[in-house]
């Protein structure tokens, strides 16, 4: 019990110390899932106004789709993109595997599915008086999509903060593509299963504190946003 105590003084002294490395991982793991997430939300967003607003063939396959890749395993992404990037893979001139990009890559895999979900459901609560009234007076299917964005701005807000929320907690796809490299790849949830294995429990412990604070300030964001919804 007392390595415990003595790893938590010691993770709190790395915090309020500011050191480099627990800055540069936590650097790191928000700059990677922040890009991740605002490219999945400005696919996500416009693709799911669109699938919710228009009827087509195979609509309803899309959707089944859509919410079985929302949980989608982790480890196939990483595997997908890992294929995807390597030396023999069609994307393997760029040279990017265990780089960042690789990992905003996997995340945005991970994420575009979910906020593309939510975003369907959410234009699906919009009430359809608003849409019909603004397309009998003349606006085109581009505007009635933006309108049905900014009536459904909370929640779209809510799923991209969902989104990123899922996107800081990957391990095992990023782990896959980045290769968890000090001051290179090193992100919360990888370094913290690294330093866990080698022993080094003030880090792992320090990052662990770091990653439970983001995610009860994103817990309470969405908490927030709903309510201001209600």
């Amino acid at each position: 019990m007392g390595y415990i105590v003595d790893g938590l003084i010691q993770a709190i002294g790395l915090i309020t110390s500011l050191n480099s490395e627990v800055i540069g991982i936590t650097s790191l793991s928000l700059e990677v899932s922040g890009t991740a997430t605002l490219l999945a939300a400005a696919v996500g967003i416009p693709a799911g106004a669109l699938i919710a607003l228009n009827e087509f063939p195979l609509k309803g396959l899309l959707r089944n789709l859509i919410n079985t890749f929302m949980g989608m395993p982790p480890v196939v992404v990483g595997l997908f993109v890992f294929l995807m990037v390597s030396r023999a893979g069609p994307l393997g001139s760029f040279g990017v595997l265990f780089t960042p990009t690789a990992m905003i890559a996997a995340q945005f895999i991970l994420v575009t599915p979910i906020i593309t979900g939510l975003t369907i459901s959410a234009a699906n609560a919009v009430d359809r008086a608003v849409i019909e009234t603004a397309i009998s007076l003349g606006a085109r299917r581009l505007e009635a999509v933006l309108l049905v964005i900014n009536e459904a701005r909370q929640a779209l807000l809510i799923a991209a903060i969902a989104g990123f929320g899922r996107a800081i907690a990957e391990v095992g796809a990023v782990m896959m593509v980045g290769g968890d490299i000090r001051w290179s790849t090193r992100v919360l949830t990888t370094a913290i299963m690294l330093e866990t294995s080698r022993g080094d429990f003030s880090l792992a412990i320090a990052l662990g504190l770091i990653l439970l604070a983001t995610a009860f300030v994103i817990n309470l964001a969405i908490s927030f946003l709903q309510g201001g919804k209600r």
